[in-house]
């Protein structure tokens, strides 16, 4: 088989063309970025145990095991994270969260930034891409994550300080931006079945989706100063009831910000 036959394979058994790409780059060793040599090589011979890689690697992602995963890395706000079966595949959707988080440092000086639940660290380390004097925490319960989140930050030559800590349990002093994406789904949701590749208790969050949500907004005000902010993701459909969570607990200036597809995907406010 060549390239534009490979790729035809994997598409005709069900992926869609980027993916296809992605992990016909992936079996044969090329750079991911690198679609454009692709097209450039379509009549090129692919060898019989990379075309054999590509179906396996075909396989895998039709029984819903997330890309990243397959190729063990993931490109989030212009950063190359390593990603495992260890911590979550970050959502590109996340990344409206980071700008958010961004827009508000840039009311404080060396601004001082709280990333809870970081799993691969990605909101941390996209922060301290973007800004250098800021001083950011990322802190998350699991050690194999923050085994990822480390080994990520040391690659990327980010100097992120890293925490174990059950949310708050173990964090001290004050934050001016603190933003999460928390576990949110609800314990009986039928996607889950989809989502068996990613550990668990990075995804569910009690019988309503929102049992971590109100632990941060319960929490979170002790840890930030006066002015400072709160931004948490969420499910498609919860961001009314986040903002009721955060209006009650006394948040100011609450509203919600629309993910890609035009969804209310992010809710904060201001102490």
């Amino acid at each position: 088989m060549n390239v534009l036959q490979c790729l035809q394979h994997a598409q005709v058994l069900g992926l869609p063309r980027l993916e296809a790409q992605l992990l016909l780059l992936h079996a044969l060793g090329r750079p991911l970025h690198d679609r454009a040599w692709l097209l450039a090589h379509d009549t090129d011979e692919v060898q019989a145990d990379q075309v054999d890689a590509l179906k396996s690697y075909a396989q895998r992602r039709l029984q819903h095991e997330p890309v990243a995963y397959i190729v063990g890395q993931k490109e989030f706000f212009g950063l190359t994270l390593h990603i495992d079966k260890r911590v979550l595949d970050p959502r590109d959707d996340t990344e409206v969260l980071v700008e958010w988080a961004l827009a508000c440092g840039q009311s404080f000086n060396a601004t001082r930034y709280l990333d809870l639940g970081t799993g691969s660290g990605a909101i941390a380390l996209a922060l301290q891409s973007q800004h250098s004097d800021a001083q950011v925490t990322a802190v998350d319960a699991s050690t194999d994550a923050l085994n990822v989140a480390k080994h990520n930050a040391q690659n990327l030559a980010l100097d992120v300080s890293f925490l174990q800590s059950d949310w708050f349990s173990q964090v001290t002093g004050v934050f001016d931006v603190i933003a999460s994406n928390p576990p949110y789904i609800e314990a009986q949701d039928p996607h889950l079945a989809h989502l068996h590749h990613e550990p668990l208790e990075a995804l569910v969050s009690g019988d309503d989706g929102l049992a971590d949500i109100r632990n941060i907004v319960q929490n979170a005000q002790s840890h930030l100063v006066s002015g400072g902010w709160l931004l948490l993701e969420h499910g498609w459909q919860q961001a009314p009831q986040v903002r009721a969570l955060l209006e009650a607990a006394g948040y100011k200036q609450v509203q919600s910000k629309k993910d890609l597809a035009g969804i209310e995907r992010c809710s904060g406010g201001q102490k």
